[in-house]
C-alpha cells in the first residue's frame, strides 16, 4: 500500500466541481463499525477507505491495551484502513501512532469532533476545537510516531457555533493528509440537518494546500454523496448512519433498495454470528441489537419480529428466531 494512499484516491488533485468523482469512506462509529461489521461491509459493499472505531491513545499505551486491540482487528480485504484514536497527550498520541504503524494500518486519524463528555473531559475529541495549539501538537506527534503514514483529522465546523474560518486554518497549517468535516457544530450534535454549504467553504479554504477535504453528515446513498461532492467540491464523502442494516451501502453494482427482506434477514444472522465469534467474549451482546431495527423494517410483522430479537440473549437464539420468521412471514 502506498505510504500516502489518499493521493491514489484523487490522482489528479482537486477536481473541478462539475467533474467531481468523490471517493467514499466508512465513518468510525463506536460499537457500530467494529471488526464484525467491517468484515461484512468488506464482503458486500467495500468503500474506498475503512475507518476503525475510535480507540483511546492513552489506553493503547497502558498495561491493559490488549483489551483495546480487539477494536483494531482487521483483515486484508479492508485495506486501505485508517485507525482512529483520541487523546490530548502528545506523548501518548506519538506512542499510539507508532503502534498503529506496527500493526500495519494505512493511516492514523485523530478524533477532534467527538461530543462525548467523558472524552471531552480529557481535553480530547471536540474539546480540541477550543485548543488549536494542542491540536497542532497532536498532529505533529502522530506524524512523528507513525513515521510516514498519512495523518487525517475528523472534526466539526465549530464548538458552540460555526467557527470554521478560525478553526480550519489551524488544522491546515499542521498539514495533515486529509480533514473530515462533520457539517455540524459540537452543540448541534446530530439534532439539525448537516450544513453542506460550510463544506463548500472548507474546500475553498483548502485550495492549494494539498489537504483533501472529506464531507460528512446525513448522506443516505452514493448518489446523494456524488451530488453533494459536485455541489461542494469535496474530494471525498464519509457515510456513517446510512450503513445501519445496509452493508451493501458502498456497492456500486447493487441498489440497496432492491435487496430482498429475506436476504436482509439472512445477513442479520450472518452479522450476529460473526459478532459473537470475534467479539462475544469482550463485548456485550446487546451491542448487536442496535442493528436489528435497521435490518428488520418495511414488511408486515417487522415490529413483532424486532421485539423477539430484542429479547434474544445470544446468536443462537437470534438464528432460531429468524429461521422461524422466514417460514412464517412473506418476506420474499
Amino acid at each position: 500500500m502506498n505510504k500516502n494512499f489518499w493521493s491514489k484516491l484523487v490522482p489528479t488533485g482537486h477536481l473541478p466541481k462539475k467533474d467531481k468523482q468523490p471517493f467514499f469512506v466508512l465513518a468510525p462509529m463506536a460499537n457500530v463499525t467494529d471488526a464484525a461489521f467491517r468484515r461484512l461491509i468488506a464482503k458486500y459493499g467495500k468503500p474506498d477507505v475503512f475507518y476503525t472505531e475510535f480507540v483511546s491513545a492513552d489506553g493503547l499505551c497502558s498495561k491493559g491495551k490488549e483489551k483495546l486491540l480487539v477494536d483494531l482487528l482487521y483483515t486484508k480485504k479492508e485495506h486501505p484502513i485508517v485507525a482512529q484514536i483520541f487523546g490530548a497527550n502528545p506523548k501518548k498520541i506519538y506512542e499510539a501512532s507508532a503502534l498503529i504503524k506496527k500493526l500495519g494500518f494505512d493511516g492514523v486519524d485523530i478524533n477532534m469532533g467527538c461530543p462525548d463528555r467523558a472524552v471531552e473531559k480529557q481535553g480530547a475529541g471536540a474539546a480540541l476545537i477550543k485548543n488549536p495549539k494542542l491540536a497542532r501538537e497532536l498532529i505533529q506527534a502522530a506524524k512523528d510516531g507513525a513515521k510516514g503514514l498519512p495523518i487525517s483529522i475528523k472534526t466539526r465546523i465549530g464548538y458552540n457555533r460555526d467557527e470554521l474560518d478560525a478553526w480550519l486554518p489551524e488544522l491546515l497549517a499542521a498539514e495533515p493528509a486529509a480533514i473530515i468535516i462533520h457539517a455540524r457544530t459540537r452543540k448541534e450534535m446530530s439534532k439539525v440537518p448537516a450544513r453542506w454549504e460550510v463544506i463548500a467553504q472548507a474546500v475553498d479554504m483548502a485550495k492549494g494546500s494539498g489537504v483533501l477535504i472529506i464531507g460528512n453528515g446525513d448522506v443516505g446513498s452514493l448518489e446523494e454523496g456524488q451530488s453533494l461532492a459536485k455541489e461542494t467540491g469535496a474530494d471525498g464523502i464519509m457515510i456513517g448512519r446510512g450503513v445501519f442494516g445496509n452493508p451493501w451501502m458502498f456497492n456500486k453494482k447493487i441498489n440497496p433498495s432492491e435487496i430482498s427482506f429475506k436476504n436482509k434477514l439472512e445477513v442479520l444472522v450472518e452479522h450476529t454470528l460473526l459478532f459473537q465469534k470475534l467479539l462475544g467474549e469482550v463485548k456485550n451482546f446487546n451491542i448487536m441489537k442496535k442493528h436489528y431495527k435497521a435490518y428488520v423494517t418495511g414488511f408486515d410483522g417487522a415490529k413483532e419480529l424486532r421485539m423477539r430479537l430484542m429479547a434474544a440473549k445470544n446468536a443462537a437464539e437470534v438464528e432460531t428466531v429468524i429461521k422461524a420468521a422466514l417460514k412464517k412471514l412473506s418476506v420474499y
